[in-house]
């Protein structure tokens, strides 16, 4: 089956599609919302879930790791499906979320949907360090998912050289990507409703 799966350029066309297509999907979605618009207040509890499944999934990269450095490659394999099946979760949820409820702005204390000067005031330097630990989560999520699936690709068609080689760069930005959005999510959370 490895055989099959690294001789059939489909896969690569596939990873390549998948690539483009969620950025593209999930910017409309916020640019454009009430597309899927989903109602009912559990819609509101889904920033709370995102935080957690990123937790999760930070935590089970890092037993991964471990595994694989105990040479249990069952184990790994085994961790490492369950955080791509994660990730697809939050990714989900996310869509969900954001294409039903309106942005919610760092420092909106008041929840108007408009950051007043007083509130740029009252948040004051932590809104910068909001505003670039966001941009480097949403920067590095988009860029590491081809990443991401060319690595299981490799995995799973046993080209586990350029797998090794395709994880040392994937492996920490997945992490980070994972642990930047727990922060970001404990950042924006007072400011939810």
């Amino acid at each position: 089956m490895a055989k099959e799966l690294a001789g059939n350029r489909n896969y690569l066309v596939i990873i390549y599609g998948v690539s483009i297509l969620i950025p593209v999907v999930v910017a409309f979605l916020i640019l454009f919302p009430g597309k899927l618009s989903f109602t009912g207040s559990w819609v509101y509890s889904l920033p709370g879930i995102h935080a957690t499944v990123n937790s999760l999934t930070a935590i089970i990269l890092i037993l991964a790791l471990v595994a694989i450095k105990k040479g249990n490659v069952r184990l790994h394999r085994s961790l490492m499906f369950s955080a791509l099946f994660m990730g697809v979760l939050f990714l989900v949820s996310y869509i969900i979320y954001h294409s039903s409820v309106d942005s919610v702005k760092f420092g909106d204390l008041d929840h108007d949907g408009v950051v007043s000067e007083s509130e740029r005031i009252t948040a004051g330097s932590s809104r910068i360090v909001y505003f670039v630990v966001l941009a480097s989560h949403i920067l590095f999520s988009i860029a590491v998912v081809p990443f991401v699936l060319m690595a299981f690709y490799y995995a799973l068609t046993d080209q586990i050289t350029k797998h090794k080689k395709m994880v040392k760069f994937t492996y920490p930005v997945w992490l980070y990507v994972s642990i930047t959005g727990v922060i970001v999510y404990f950042m924006i959370e007072p400011y939810y409703l």
